[in-house]
Order: structure tokens, then C-alpha cells, then sequence
């Protein structure tokens, strides 16, 4: 596997935790009352992105299209399917149990896209496991 889709899959996984702290800082802002935790985790989002478009290596980097392949799959774990399985859990969890309140759902989304992002490393291990056997096998051909 060569060098550039290894840096992929680690900048796409360290995206995904830097979405994740930003979602989960919003339920921890709701819980707490106060808006803290959202700011502090934007500041440390907007300095990543900052230095990602300042860093001349890391953006020649980001430039591959590994990376934007390989993140457009991140955010397809951590956004696109929690945002639909939380509405259809919550549609049916509104007809079977009282309402969820705003906070709730946000949480459950939260839940269903840290879930997704877990899939999303354990998926990407996988294939490089494969990878792995898979050219020890063809070197001792």
C-alpha cells in the first residue's frame, strides 16, 4: 500500500475525531448551559484547519486524491448515515415512547455518529490488514 494512502487513512481518522469532539461539544454545551466547550473545541478545529492550508507538506498532502477519497468515506460513517438512522430512530421512538427533547436527539446522533466512526477505523484496519497478508503472500511466491 503505498505511503500516500497511509497518510489518507490517518487524516481521515483524525478529521472524523475532530468532527466527533465538535458534535459531542455541542451536547456537552446543552447539558452544561453554556457554550464553552463548543467554542473551545471550534478554536481547536479552525487552528487545524489553519495550519492544514498554511503547512506547505501537509497541504501538498491533503492535495491527493487518497485523502479526499478517503475522507469523503469518513464523512459518509459519521454524517450521512447517523443523520438518517437517528430521524428514523427518532420518528419511531416519538410513536413508541414520549417526545425526545432537542438535547436527546442531538445526543442520539452523537451515539450513531460515533458509532459510524468507529466502523469507519475498523474498516480501514481491516483493509490494511489485508493488504498486509496479502503482499506477505505474493513475497513468498
Amino acid at each position: 500500500m503505498p505511503k500516500v494512502r497511509h497518510y489518507a487513512d490517518l487524516v481521515a481518522i483524525l478529521a472524523g475525531l475532530m468532527w466527533l469532539l465538535v458534535f459531542w461539544s455541542i451536547s456537552l454545551s446543552a447539558w452544561l448551559g453554556s457554550i464553552e466547550p463548543t467554542l473551545a473545541a471550534l478554536l481547536l478545529l479552525g487552528t487545524l484547519v489553519l495550519v492544514s492550508f498554511v503547512h506547505r507538506p501537509i497541504r501538498i498532502l491533503l492535495r491527493r486524491y487518497h485523502v479526499r477519497k478517503r475522507r469523503t468515506e469518513m464523512w459518509m460513517h459519521i454524517l450521512a448515515l447517523p443523520l438518517t438512522l437517528a430521524f428514523l430512530i427518532a420518528v419511531i421512538a416519538e410513536t413508541l415512547l414520549p417526545p425526545l427533547s432537542g438535547v436527546q436527539k442531538v445526543l442520539l446522533f452523537n451515539v450513531l455518529a460515533t458509532a459510524g466512526w468507529l466502523v469507519f477505523v475498523a474498516t480501514l484496519l481491516l483493509k490494511l490488514l489485508i493488504h498486509l497478508i496479502r503482499q506477505r503472500g505474493k513475497s513468498q511466491v
